[in-house]
């Protein structure tokens, strides 16, 4: 029994000693007292032996809310949560280190839908399985969360959460209700070029939810390649700049395309001064905890 209690709370990360005054005590005084008949309950629980790596900083942060232990975690400039300080950096989120992620022995690997396609085949072919969590909407990121929360016995910290956001989204439609809606371009930018986001982009749903109405409509994708002069023919009322991947570059970017490119000149959003600039930190490419910071954010921009 002290084998199987020192095992269970090193794949979590407890302390032997907490883990005995929460329970298991009783269970090894029941061994002692009629070790024939081995009655005693197994020390390890279900949630203490998953091994879970999470690979994306947004996935990190949800589970950090949700209060599950993670044996790997991804290399971020950003900071990540710290209950995860001393856990194992397994890569960027977009090329994770296979060799350093089996080594963990994971029983779940959680990523996004988003990098599925590029992720998927390289996990198989190390002989490893991920999930792939949906987070390009609030909703989608609602119905993770409560997955999670079923998965690691959290439904409780998991739905506190979702009703936040759900309060959030109904306290806008009302005060939106009366109002004519701003229609809104979205630009997001990388080092070196940028694309125009669709409704089915995270921040595209933001928007949605902001009030707002994305000039680009009726397509299946997130992002479209820019053609400023069809851009320009919609003349949206704002504008907004996001930025994936060093953000002073890309805002630096931005600025130069915006003096550079006449065309810029004749959209309404820009003679206007409706054009903002989007903090990575609140608007990533993924849904994460901070949405309803962004839909307040999102408010001032599109209402001011």
């Amino acid at each position: 029994m002290a084998l199987l209690l020192l095992a269970a709370c090193s794949a979590t990360g407890v302390d032997p000693a907490a883990k005995e005054q929460q329970g298991a005590g009783p269970s090894v005084q029941a061994e002692q007292a009629e070790p024939a008949k081995n009655t005693a309950e197994p020390a390890s629980s279900p949630a203490a032996e998953q091994r879970v790596v999470s690979t994306t900083v947004a996935i990190t942060q949800m589970l950090d809310a949700l209060e599950v232990e993670l044996v790997g975690v991804p290399t971020s400039s950003k900071t990540l949560p710290a209950r995860y300080d001393q856990v194992t950096r397994v890569g960027n989120p977009m090329s994770p280190d296979m060799e350093l992620v089996k080594s963990l022995k994971p029983t779940e690997i959680l990523s996004v839908t988003t990098l599925e396609y590029d992720l998927k085949p390289v996990f198989e072919a190390a002989g490893m399985q991920a999930d792939f969590l949906n987070l390009t909407s609030v909703e989608s990121m609602n119905n993770a969360l409560k997955k999670l929360g079923e998965t690691y016995n959290k439904q409780a910290q998991a739905q506190a959460i979702v009703d936040k956001f759900e309060q959030k989204v109904a306290e806008i439609h009302t005060a939106t209700a009366e109002k004519k809606k701003p229609s809104v371009l979205i630009l997001l930018g990388v080092p070196g070029s940028y694309l125009v986001a669709t409704e089915h982009s995270y921040i595209g749903d933001l928007v949605r939810l902001a009030g707002g109405v994305n000039i680009v409509q009726g397509e299946s994708v997130e992002y479209l390649a820019s053609n400023t002069e069809y851009l320009q023919q919609s003349n949206p009322d704002v504008i907004l700049r996001a930025a994936h991947g060093m953000p002073e570059e890309v805002v630096k970017m931005f600025d130069k395309e915006f003096q550079k490119n006449d065309i810029w000149k004749h959209f309404s959003a820009v003679q206007n001064g409706r054009v903002y600039d989007l903090e990575e930190a609140l608007f990533g490419t993924t849904g994460n905890l901070y949405a309803v910071d962004a839909i307040d954010t999102l408010m001032g921009m599109l209402y001011p």
